[in-house]
């Protein structure tokens, strides 16, 4: 099964960017789309961005649409996160997640990926 790693967060003031990296191992041939999710305290899960291998499309969740660009790098097995125009609303703990589902949907719901990584924290101050 894939191993997921996640790297990039940290703190940044408002208005500020941050670049995620996910970093998977293991058996990623298998794997049909990444996305990246986020948990604030007290909050649901909530999607951010798919990719989808078979034909590179994209889909992000309404919250982050212009501001967060998601991106695969084939040759290193790596999924990013570029985040722009950071709010402090969009301090959370970021998780990145991989399935092995196919299915002709955008990949946003949180069920569809059997595999997530350790997540890592964002904090964006005001």
């Amino acid at each position: 099964q894939p191993q997921l790693v996640e790297s990039g967060g940290g703190l940044v003031q408002a208005g500020g960017s941050l670049r995620l990296s996910c970093a998977a191992s293991g058996r990623t041939f298998s794997m049909y789309a990444m996305g990246w999710f986020r948990q604030a305290p007290g909050k649901e899960r909530e999607f951010l961005a798919s990719v989808i291998f078979s034909h590179g499309n994209t889909y992000y969740g309404d919250s982050v649409k212009g501001r967060f660009t998601i991106a695969r790098d084939n040759a290193k097995n790596t999924v990013y996160l570029q985040m722009n125009s950071l709010k402090p609303e969009d301090t959370a703990v970021y998780y990145c997640a991989a399935s092995d589902l196919y299915g002709g949907s955008t990949y946003s719901q949180s069920y569809k990926y059997g595999y997530w990584g350790q997540g890592t924290q964002v904090t964006v101050s005001s």
